[in-house]
């Protein structure tokens, strides 16, 4: 039989079939920090788990993972599946044995979201929370939202609930555009 050079084909065929990081060294924290950055939110996907915040810790303890995660909320649709998409991402980069903590204390709150999170969300269209989560809007007073299309603060909130339960849904009065604004929790 003629022994041959494995193609690309071949290699790609078989990366489908072994782990790309087979090899029995373990990735470092940065290097899991760096690959979690690729793991976008399902409902929002202009932004990584990283920027939103939600990634707690990442800890080795031997040859198993741990990751520490806090949903944005407790009845967040998208938790299970976030962290399936976490856990996808790890076993692709070759680590076999994984374990997802869902940690609710402290509360996730929209003050962890990186600026570079916040600066994505506005150029996808959402208006990102502005400020520290509040309870003024209970005494009637109004948050002034910026239109993240042309930045224009001549806003009205059409409803308190948009395309999540997380974001409000606004227009803007100058441009006439409809956005969520993603609120402060």
């Amino acid at each position: 039989m003629n022994e041959r050079e494995p193609s690309s084909v071949d290699l790609l065929i078989a990366s489908d079939r072994v782990p790309a990081n087979a090899n029995p060294e373990l990735l470092t924290e940065e290097a899991i920090w760096a690959l979690l950055e690729n793991v976008k939110d399902p409902e929002v996907p202009a932004v990584s788990v990283v920027e939103l915040g939600i990634i707690r810790r990442v800890d080795w303890d031997g040859e198993h993972l741990t990751v520490d995660v806090t949903p944005t909320y407790s009845g967040c649709p998208a938790t299970e599946l976030i962290e399936e998409l976490i856990a996808e991402a790890l076993r692709a980069a070759g680590i076999r044995h994984i374990k997802i903590n869902q940690v609710l204390t402290p509360a996730w709150t929209t003050d962890w979201i990186t600026e570079e999170g916040r600066e994505k969300l506005r150029a996808f269209g959402i208006a990102p929370p502005q400020g520290s989560a509040s309870k003024m809007s209970l005494l009637g007073v109004d948050e002034v939202i910026a239109c993240p299309h042309c930045g224009s603060e001549h806003t009205e909130r059409l409803s308190e609930f948009g395309s999540t339960a997380c974001k409000a849904l606004y227009r803007c009065l100058d441009c006439r555009e409809p956005f969520d604004y993603f609120k402060c929790i």
